[in-house]
């Protein structure tokens, strides 16, 4: 009976991070596409930045609002997921940022599909670890 409770209550926070970011992660897309002309208004770089800083500021929310409901296994969960979310984004970040070095591709256009593709790793394997471990 509490193995059913524990795995219910998985199943509702992963809904809840899911349904909370989802509109997050949909801007993050609308902010890499208003970013992707590389020849762009002072307009269109204005309204680039300011999705970028409204989609990182939603997720801190998202990630603070996930932390306050979930419970220690939850949360050591996340934080292990994140952190290798964090270790992947890094290397990806590494080896864009020296392609932009030796002028293969400019970083601007690879750092925001870096992060969301991090962001979806985190997601993926939170949500494995919570299936399969309980």
């Amino acid at each position: 009976m509490t193995e059913q409770v524990s795995d219910g209550r998985a199943r509702a926070a992963r809904r809840v991070v899911l349904i909370d970011a989802l509109p997050v992660v949909t801007l993050g897309w609308v902010a890499l596409a208003l970013g992707s002309n590389p020849e762009q208004t002072p307009a269109q770089r204005i309204w680039w930045v300011a999705a970028t800083a409204v989609f990182a500021l939603g997720m801190a929310w998202v990630l603070l609002r996930a932390f306050r409901r979930a419970d220690e296994y939850l949360r050591k969960i996340q934080l292990e997921s994140m952190a290798v979310a964090l270790a992947a984004v890094l290397v990806a970040l590494q080896v864009a940022a020296v392609l932009d070095a030796a002028g293969v591709v400019a970083l601007h256009q690879v750092a925001q599909p870096i992060v969301i593709g991090g962001m979806a790793v985190w997601h993926v394997i939170a949500d494995l670890r919570t299936r399969f471990t309980r």
